[in-house]
């Protein structure tokens, strides 16, 4: 998947405002001739885009429990670990993690009963070991990606990705261009 670019950001950002927008509409609003709007939202849809599911809350499904399961995982069954966790509809976030779990899951319940029933499961799939549960309390900040898409969307063409990556553009001295008389 390629970097997107400011351009690729402000078209993100257009829709974040106006989901609904037309490929039109936002070649109007963003000044960008409609082809080019059409183009980069099909290179978009083929790599940085998410699936729209990802944007339905699981406590409109009847799922308002949220729980975090630190799961300790064979690692000679690893991967069959994690294709029978993913197989639990429950579980619907997994994240290979440093220390003392080797993965992260984040699950989804109807109530603490439920929950139950969903830990025991996980811990019945071949290769997982043990886990820690936590209750989410409440969800201070939801998912979003909106500031990174500002921020890129300001870096502007000028900034490098030699910059952007503390390359050696990024490095040079800030007397160097005055030391060159």
């Amino acid at each position: 998947m390629s970097l997107l670019d400011p351009l690729d950001a402000r078209i993100l950002l257009a829709l974040d405002d106006d989901p609904d927008a037309t490929t039109l509409g936002l070649s109007r609003v963003l000044g960008i001739a409609r082809n080019t709007i059409h183009a980069r939202l099909t290179r978009l849809a083929a790599g940085a885009l998410r699936s729209f599911a990802r944007r339905v809350d699981p406590a409109a499904l009847g799922y308002p429990l949220v729980a975090f399961v630190s799961l300790s995982i064979s690692q000679s069954e690893g991967a069959a670990a994690a294709e029978g966790l993913m197989a639990l509809p429950e579980v619907v976030e997994m994240h290979a993690t440093t220390g003392d779990a080797d993965v992260l899951a984040k699950v989804v319940a109807r109530d603490t009963a439920h929950l139950y029933d969903v830990t025991t499961a996980m811990l019945q799939v071949p290769g997982v070991q043990r886990s820690s549960t936590t209750i989410s309390l409440a969800e201070h900040l939801p998912f979003r990606v909106r500031p990174l898409l500002v921020r890129a969307a300001e870096a502007g063409p000028a900034l490098s990705e030699d910059r952007r990556f503390g390359g050696p553009s990024a490095r040079t001295a800030p007397n160097e261009a005055t030391n060159q008389r």
